[in-house]
């Protein structure tokens, strides 16, 4: 039997491995057709611009190649502003949930949003068995014609982020610069997590 930290590494690589391959298949994701957007990007070229978009992408590619993925019982998130966008299971473990987030390659690491702190803490408290990861899709922004490639992916449990931070003037919201960094990650149990 797995340790719950084993458990938690062991479906983390799985999922980023489906993730990465998901990526791949998919490749650059056209935005308009050339001569619609004269100046390319502006300030539109970055992460929060196409999140939304983003997280659809990835949530509805998973559920439609969930078998050739081996991901079962596979369900998007009711609602949109809730600690994860889709659940499912591998054969051998209980539900998993994923947040999906963006970044931008080659941009500096800064702290970023991970979810509501009072959010995350009923999550924890209402589902104590169940694991929580954030899976961090790389992408480039590209010009002639304006498109969005997706790069790589990290997934990294949300009780495993190093570096939380309550941002009191960001409407409490839980944040982290270290999402996608598996390397510095503090392998934690859901109860150490919670006590943090």
């Amino acid at each position: 039997m797995l340790s719950e930290i084993e458990d938690a590494e062991l479906h983390r690589r799985q999922l980023e491995e489906a993730l990465r391959t998901l990526i791949r298949d998919i490749g650059e994701v056209p935005i308009g057709v050339p001569g619609q957007f004269p100046y390319g990007w502006r300030k539109a070229g970055k992460g929060r611009t196409v999140w939304r978009i983003l997280e659809e992408l990835i949530s509805q590619n998973l559920e439609k190649h969930a078998k050739r993925l081996h991901l079962h019982d596979f369900k998007p998130a009711d609602s949109e502003v809730g600690v994860y966008d889709f659940s499912f299971r591998f054969d051998d473990s209980k539900p998993i949930f994923v947040n999906i987030k963006s970044a931008v390659r080659g941009r500096t690491p800064s702290k970023d949003d991970i979810s509501k702190a009072d959010k995350l803490i009923t999550f924890f408290e209402n589902t104590p068995e169940l694991t929580l990861f954030i899976a961090t899709i790389e992408i480039d922004f590209h010009v002639n014609p304006l498109r969005i490639e997706l790069v790589n992916c990290y997934v990294v449990p949300t009780a495993w982020l190093p570096d939380l931070y309550v941002n009191p003037s960001n409407n409490a919201n839980l944040q982290s610069s270290k999402y996608k960094d598996i390397g510095s990650a503090i392998r934690r149990t859901r109860k150490d997590f919670s006590s943090c």
